[in-house]
């Protein structure tokens, strides 16, 4: 295991920057392990898989949670605003950075991971095989 530690800026795109520095480290199969900063524009699929949620609004990032394979990232984001509201939800491209994102990625070298269509739930599903 290999620990990365990144920071997106004002203006970049949270979950893209993350699928994107992970193409250019060659990383295929890792998971956050933290996230803190800001957000200014916010895109979550909201649980049930059919319902989205868009707000220009600053939150600050209080959970990112997820992982990374080949196939990309399935991530999770919680975040409060001014009054300390907190709303979460599946993390879509769209969240922008507003100040800062601070972000630790944990490198999984024993495990090749993929994403497959799952017929039972409807979405490409985490696919692990160990490597030896």
């Amino acid at each position: 295991m290999k620990a990365h530690v990144l920071r997106l800026v004002e203006g970049n795109d949270l979950r893209d920057g993350i699928e994107q520095y992970c193409k250019e480290h060659n990383i295929g199969s890792a998971c956050v392990l933290t996230c803190v900063g800001c957000v200014k524009e916010l895109k979550l699929r909201m649980a049930g898989g059919k319902t989205f949620l868009h707000q220009i609004k600053d939150y600050e990032i209080v959970s990112l949670v997820g992982t990374i394979s080949v196939d990309g990232a399935h991530l999770h984001f919680s975040g409060s605003d001014i009054e300390g509201t907190t709303i979460g939800g599946h993390l879509i491209s769209g969240t922008i950075v507003n100040t800062t994102a601070e972000i630790v990625l944990m490198e999984l070298d024993e495990y090749h991971l993929t994403r497959e269509m799952d017929e039972n739930t409807g979405y490409t599903e985490l696919v692990i095989h160990k490597c030896k």
